[in-house]
């Protein structure tokens, strides 16, 4: 059954109050944007009732954002293969560099987890480009960084579409969104691990019940960047098209997304279509969280946050928040408090910094 996909055009932008950015393909080297002065209050300090708040700012290209329990974040920085915890006062402390990170363009220290078990194991998930390949590896974490263990080599590296997201589901299960690095036959090659998303255990197994009887969940993907499950367990992923459209997908076992033979809304035989889709200047969304009822797509090119409003599944209109205020936005997650925490990405090569970039915002949903 085909799902009922919402296309978002740039008259339905102006409709939400936005106005379209510069046009080009996905982020994959298109055209540098230049972000006005950042409005937000300084490090660490509550801005105006309602308004974004910087928790902390001067991060290098900050990629993924993890919550601690008791409220600090982990944050990864994609080309220093730096760690970072950041707390909601917005101290800063480098608690690690991942060794045998190779960054280039879109490659890099990438995602981040928590474990669902930290209490008991103290460990922490990350994916990162090594020397030969992109792989995910676990380490422990008690103020300091261990030595990173690799649970998943192996998936295919490139300069772009490395995917690199990470995180655990409802279910206890690691999930992993790769990218199919621009060789587009790679993603419907179900023995690939490039161009899809992963399932595995803790320890980087295969997870029982998955659907080809290895680590693969779903296929047929470009570039899948975020992923967020809403109150009933549902799966959602944000994915980079290349020319016309951007995604949002509701993600289900064992379906094929299309690419290459079918980009957006394009029909094909066996294809799941999206829950929607944007023209690629209004997003290019890279991290993805859901809060208060809505998914909240960090958008690159877009340079804004899109809150989708879900209703059992299906997306509603969206709305555009922050637009053209901070510049590009890469990573969202949900704070222990019920905020929003945001990344910019201005100093990744394809934006223009400001002072104090790049930064982690904290927004208030709704």
């Amino acid at each position: 059954m085909r799902l009922h996909t919402i296309v978002l055009v740039s008259t339905a932008v102006l409709l939400a109050g936005c106005s379209s950015s510069s046009s080009g393909g996905d982020d994959d080297g298109g055209a540098r944007t230049s972000p006005p002065p950042s409005s937000g209050a300084p490090s660490g300090t509550p801005g105006a009732r309602g308004e974004p708040r910087t928790v902390a700012a001067d991060l290098e290209v900050p990629w993924a954002v993890a919550f601690l329990p008791g409220g600090d974040a982990l944050v990864t920085e994609r080309d220093s293969g730096r760690v970072v915890r950041v707390a909601p006062s917005g101290q800063k402390t480098v608690v690690g560099t991942v060794p045998g990170v190779e960054a280039q363009s879109e490659a890099g220290l990438l995602g981040v987890a928590v474990s669902p078990s930290y209490a008991s194991d103290h460990l922490v998930y990350l994916y990162y480009t090594a020397a030969a390949d992109n792989r995910v590896a676990r380490a422990t974490y008690d103020g300091r960084l261990g030595t990173p263990e690799p649970i998943v080599t192996g998936i295919p590296k490139g300069p772009n579409h490395n995917g690199g997201r990470l995180a655990f589901g409802p279910d206890k299960m690691l999930y992993i969104t790769t990218g199919e690095t621009g060789d587009g036959p790679l993603a419907q090659d179900k023995n690939s691990l490039a161009g899809k998303i992963l399932r595995v255990t803790p320890d980087g197994r295969p997870a029982p019940g998955n659907p080809f009887g290895n680590r693969v969940w779903t296929y047929g993907h470009r570039n899948v960047q975020g992923l967020a499950w809403d109150d009933e367990g549902r799966l959602y992923a944000t994915e980079f098209g290349q020319n016309r459209f951007d995604e949002i997908n509701l993600i289900q076992k064992g379906r094929n997304y299309g690419w290459p033979e079918a980009e957006g809304d394009e029909d094909g035989d066996g294809f799941t279509k999206p829950l929607l889709t944007w023209t690629t200047d209004e997003a290019s969304p890279s991290g993805l969280a859901y809060a208060d009822g809505s998914l909240w797509a960090a958008a690159l090119r877009g340079e804004r946050l899109w809150q989708v409003p879900l209703d059992d599944g299906k997306a509603g209109r969206p709305v555009a928040r922050l637009q053209d205020r901070f510049g590009r936005l890469r990573a969202v997650a949900e704070a222990p408090d019920g905020t929003l925490w945001v990344t910019t990405s201005n100093r990744d090569g394809r934006g223009d910094p400001a002072s104090g970039d790049d930064r982690v915002l904290s927004v208030q949903p709704g």
